[in-house]
């Protein structure tokens, strides 16, 4: 069988646009054929496309023979193109068919298919994986991919209102931006180079020009952990503001999180119908609870947790079940928290620091940053870092650096609070972690 051509035909309608109010018109609609049924004399094709699915009725008497030939060859998950006669009907669920005056077959698929492209056999995650792209097909996997389209749009254009300029920073860099290990060195001519673990470094030396700012962008870390929250390439949403405090910017991100929610929960009402989710927005302000109080929580429930440590897994989890929402965890202890985290100076075994917790998983760590050359080498001492390794960064705090606060949001981990999901690769396109390369 011969492909067509494209030629001169373009799309009238997407199938969500196919109505029954169109009855007797002509469209041209493209897709991909989801299911073929032969009832004898007459035959149905389910083609798909982005927005969803529309029925093709061919009756065998009364179509042309050039039609018939074509359709007797389509498989499943064939692209084509289809011109014909919008025909309301109380037969189909959305009221309308497609009466077929031409098909044109413009791709094809090998068969077997590996996945089951209408969902009636499920497959585990890793064989979804190893055939994303007809995963991705799946309407439950395109509903994910759009509310994170709108959340996204809703992130840029919150943090553009409140005067935030958006900037792109080296994903190629020469020294770790927060130390330790999870870095992956990568050969930069005749340099060894790391990939960008955040932007961190950079979005406060632009304080110093912009004042505030933001970037959207992928970063990269060697993480050991195999979980369902963890990723090796991931989204992060970062923010840096210039004359604030850990508080002003725990404001900043309350705001705008109950913004996303209620953007996509209005805009994205079909998706999440499809994926039988529902949430209520959260109200403000969020809950804030202190390190110290979080320990004596989780003590009585019987978890010792020695101060100055980082809470586990398993507790975490436990708290997901105290509090099953959002709410801060503010004052954590200095050697639990970067660097460039601000001690109090009341207490400087405490920091400014603040996590955001949905339930029990980490949406998003902030806080006050240190703005003292002085301090900031010390605290790179106290970490078992070397001043020199970042002396690029250090001479910035020679030309005015500002008092300054920020935050950074794992953007796939709130897509899963946002679609119900309960592991990160289900929201990420072609998820990368210490398995998994490919596809």
């Amino acid at each position: 069988m011969k492909l067509d051509e494209l030629g001169d035909w373009r799309r009238t309608h997407y199938s969500s646009e196919v109505l029954p109010e169109l009855d007797g018109e002509e469209v041209t609609i493209f897709g991909w054929v989801k299911e073929i049924r032969d009832l004898g004399g007459i035959k149905f094709l389910i083609l798909q496309d982005r927005e969803g699915t529309v029925q093709i009725t061919v009756h065998k008497k009364k179509t042309s023979k050039d039609i018939l030939e074509k359709i007797e060859l389509l498989q499943t998950q064939f692209s084509i193109g289809v011109r014909g006669i919008v025909k309301r009907t109380e037969l189909t669920p959305r009221k309308v068919e497609v009466i077929p005056k031409e098909i044109k077959v413009l791709g094809f698929a090998k068969h077997p298919l590996p996945l089951d492209i209408t969902g009636k056999t499920p497959a585990q995650l890793d064989v979804r994986l190893n055939a994303r792209i007809l995963d991705l097909c799946k309407e439950e996997n395109r509903a994910i991919f759009k509310i994170a389209h709108t959340a996204l749009n809703s992130i840029r254009k919150f943090l553009s209102n409140e005067g935030f300029i958006e900037v792109n920073t080296p994903k190629i860099i020469a020294s770790a931006t927060e130390g330790g290990a999870a870095l992956f060195p990568v050969e930069y001519f005749e340099k060894e180079a790391y990939l960008a673990q955040s932007p961190q470094l950079y979005k406060e030396q632009l304080t110093i020009c912009f004042e505030k700012v933001f970037e959207i962008g992928q970063f990269f870390r060697a993480e050991e952990s195999h979980t369902r929250r963890h990723l090796s390439e991931f989204i992060s949403v970062d923010i840096e503001q210039a004359f604030a405090t850990a508080e002003d910017v725990m404001q900043l991100l309350e705001r705008l999180i109950q913004h996303v929610c209620s953007e996509v929960k209005d805009k994205c009402q079909k998706e999440f119908s499809i994926l039988k989710h529902d949430f209520e927005v959260p109200k403000l302000p969020f809950e804030r609870f202190t390190y110290d109080q979080i320990i004596d929580e989780l003590k009585k429930e019987g978890f010792e947790i020695p101060w100055g440590e980082d809470i586990p897994t398993p507790a975490f989890r436990k708290l997901g079940e105290i509090h099953p929402n959002f709410y801060f965890i503010v004052d954590w202890p200095a050697e639990t928290k970067p660097f460039y985290i601000q001690p109090k100076k009341d207490n400087p075994k405490v920091t400014e620091a603040f996590d955001l917790m949905w339930s029990w998983i980490e949406l998003a760590s902030g806080g006050t940053r240190v703005h003292s050359k002085e301090l900031l080498i010390k605290r790179l001492k106290e970490q078992g870092l070397n001043p020199e390794s970042f002396k690029y960064h250090l001479k910035t705090f020679d030309y005015g650096m500002p008092p300054h606060a920020g935050w950074a949001v794992g953007f796939e981990r709130l897509l899963m609070v946002l679609t119900g999901k309960q592991n990160i690769r289900e929201v990420v396109l072609f998820p990368r972690d210490r398995f998994r390369l490919i596809p």
